[in-house]
């Protein structure tokens, strides 16, 4: 993945969170732009508590951005497939 497909995403207005899907099966949710830094090789993600939806974050992650699979927004994410 390079880092301006995140910066796509992170800068999408208006903003839609969206699910990172790593290669050892690991998924992140980005829920907010802020909790989003995108360096060279790497991206640092704020993981908020469950208990706020203010972009403050709890604890962060450095994911490598080699490691990242696949990028989905929430939305596409949460819904089932449908059949015809």
């Amino acid at each position: 993945m390079r880092a301006l497909d995140i910066l796509e995403y992170i800068r999408r207005q208006p903003f839609e969170s969206f699910v990172l899907t790593l290669t050892d099966g690991r998924t992140y949710t980005v829920q907010h732009p802020e909790l989003a830094m995108v360096g060279i090789s790497t991206v640092v993600l704020g993981l908020p508590s469950q208990e706020t939806r203010d972009p403050v974050f709890e604890r962060t992650v450095t994911v490598s951005l080699q490691h990242i699979m696949q990028v989905e927004l929430v939305e596409s994410a949460a819904s089932p497939p449908t059949t015809e």
